[in-house]
């Protein structure tokens, strides 16, 4: 594995809003530069880490992070040189052990996301226009239910 998980603290937020950056502006850089790198790490100490529970895999710093609430995924990124290494799968199991059903949105054109998360055996519900999204992004909504909990 070569990387440990847990939890991270509000002073790793500036960590998370880097890699956030890093691999958004990687896989979509159409989308690249809609907020500033203090916005991002302002966005990450004040509201994300306020709303949710946030982990990440640590080497020698931060390598990826997921930050979940009840019943969402609000984020999930790895670094980009660090994808398709089980990194993204060890966050995204840690989320789906606190609940039997997860929601989370990507974007339609993210092919390497929806592909991932369909892997992981989570199913399209919902497509938007994306005028509900800062980056007037179209968007899918995705749904995950554990084996046996019943329909949403």
């Amino acid at each position: 594995m070569g990387y440990v998980l847990r939890r991270l603290s509000q002073s790793e937020m500036a960590q998370a809003a880097i890699i956030h950056r890093t691999a958004f502006d990687a896989r979509l850089p159409w989308l690249a530069g809609l907020h500033t790198p203090d916005e991002d790490r302002a966005y990450f100490r004040d509201h994300v880490f306020a709303a949710c529970e946030v982990w990440g895999a640590i080497e020698d710093d931060v390598i990826g992070f997921i930050a979940f609430r009840e019943g969402w995924v609000d984020q999930l990124y790895v670094l980009p040189e660090r994808q398709n290494q089980g990194v993204g799968r060890a966050l995204l199991n840690i989320a789906k052990a606190t609940a039997a059903r997860l929601q989370l949105w990507t974007f339609q054109r993210n092919a390497l996301a929806r592909r991932f998360y369909e892997g992981q055996g989570f199913v399209a519900v919902r497509e938007t226009d994306g005028s509900d999204n800062d980056e007037r992004e179209p968007d899918v909504l995705y749904r995950w239910q554990q084996v046996g909990a019943g329909s949403l």
